[in-house]
C-alpha cells in the first residue's frame, strides 16, 4: 500500500484518540467479585467472560458486530478498531476457522488492543496500523466490514468508502456465496453541514463535524459500488443513552425535556432547522 501523509484532522483525531487510550479504562482486570459489565452499546450476553476493564472501553456508538450477523469462517475488518473490544467480539463468532483484522492509525490504541489480545490469548485477531483512506488490506479478501463511530472521522469518506469496495470479496457464481458486505454504527446528521462548522478540529473529534447527512451518505456509498444500502435510526441506543442521563438535549421551548418529548423530536428530525445527530445503523452489499 502507498504512504499516505496524515491530513491536520488526522493528527488531530491520533491526538485525541491517543490521550484518550492512556488516560481511560484501567490496565488491570476487574477485582474478584466485581459486579458484571454494564454496557448502553453491547447485550449483556455478548460481553460475558471479557474483563471489565476491557469491555467498558469503547469510543462506539451502536452495536455493529450483532448487526453483522457473523457466521463461523468469516474474515471480518473492523475499521477503526480502538482497543479492539469488537475484534474481540466478533472473534468469538467466527470461531477459529475465521479471522478478524483490526485497522487503526493511532499508535495507543493499537497498543491497547495488542495487549487485551495477549491477556485474552485470542489467536484469530491481528491488528495493522494505517489510514481508513488506504486499508493495509488485499483485495477482495474480506468477507465483512465492520465500524463502530469511526468514518465519520475520516476527512475523506469516499476515499473510505472505495476502500471498503475494494477489500470486500466479490461474489463467487461457482459458490452461490454473495459479495461482502458492512454492518456499521456511526453518526448521521439530518442536513449536510455549512463549511465553517467542518473546519472545527475539537468537534471533528467529538463526531460532530465529520458527520455526514442522510442522504450524503447514502448516495456515496451507492457511488463506490454498494448495493441494498439501509440507513436507520439506531433508536434503541438513543433511548437508553437518555434514559442512562448520557444524553442532555434541550429543545427551543424546554431545557428538561421528557423522554417522550426528545423521541418524538428525533421521529421527525428531518424537520428540524438546526443540525440534530442521531447513531445510525449502516447495512450494504457488494453486487456481482
Amino acid at each position: 500500500m502507498a504512504t499516505q501523509t496524515p491530513t491536520p484532522i488526522h493528527k488531530a483525531v491520533q491526538e485525541h484518540y491517543g490521550n484518550f487510550a492512556k488516560e481511560a479504562g484501567s490496565c488491570c482486570g476487574p477485582a474478584a467479585g466485581a459486579p458484571k459489565t454494564e454496557s448502553l452499546l453491547y447485550p449483556e450476553e455478548l460481553l460475558t467472560g471479557i474483563p471489565a476493564d476491557i469491555a467498558g472501553f469503547t469510543a462506539g456508538s451502536g452495536d455493529p458486530v450483532s448487526l453483522a450477523e457473523l457466521k463461523p469462517g468469516e474474515t471480518v475488518l473492523d475499521l477503526g478498531s480502538g482497543g479492539g473490544l469488537d475484534c474481540f467480539l466478533a472473534a468469538r463468532q467466527v470461531g477459529e476457522s475465521g479471522h478478524v483484522i483490526g485497522v487503526d492509525m493511532t499508535q495507543e490504541m493499537l497498543a491497547r488492543a495488542r495487549s487485551s489480545a495477549a491477556r485474552l490469548n485470542v489467536q484469530s485477531v491481528e491488528f495493522r496500523e494505517g489510514f481508513l483512506e488506504n486499508l493495509p488490506v488485499g483485495d477482495n479478501s474480506v468477507d465483512v466490514i465492520i465500524s463502530n463511530c469511526v468514518i465519520n472521522l475520516s476527512p475523506d469518506k469516499p476515499r473510505v468508502f472505495c476502500e471498503m469496495y475494494r477489500v470486500l470479496r466479490s461474489p463467487d457464481p461457482v459458490s452461490g456465496k454473495p459479495g461482502g458486505r458492512i454492518a456499521v454504527s456511526d453518526i448521521v446528521t439530518n442536513r449536510p453541514l455549512s463549511e465553517e462548522a467542518r473546519k472545527d478540529n475539537e468537534d471533528w473529534c467529538g463526531c460532530v463535524s465529520g458527520a455526514l447527512a442522510y442522504g450524503e451518505y447514502k448516495d456515496e456509498l451507492s457511488k463506490a459500488g454498494f448495493v441494498d444500502i439501509r440507513i436507520e435510526p439506531d433508536m434503541e441506543m438513543v433511548v437508553k443513552a437518555i434514559e442512562s442521563g448520557q444524553v442532555r438535549v434541550q429543545t427551543e421551548t424546554n431545557k428538561n425535556p421528557s423522554k417522550e418529548e426528545l423521541l418524538e423530536k428525533i421521529r421527525h428530525w428531518e424537520k428540524l432547522e438546526g443540525n440534530m445527530f442521531v447513531p445510525h445503523m449502516i447495512t450494504a452489499r457488494k453486487p456481482a
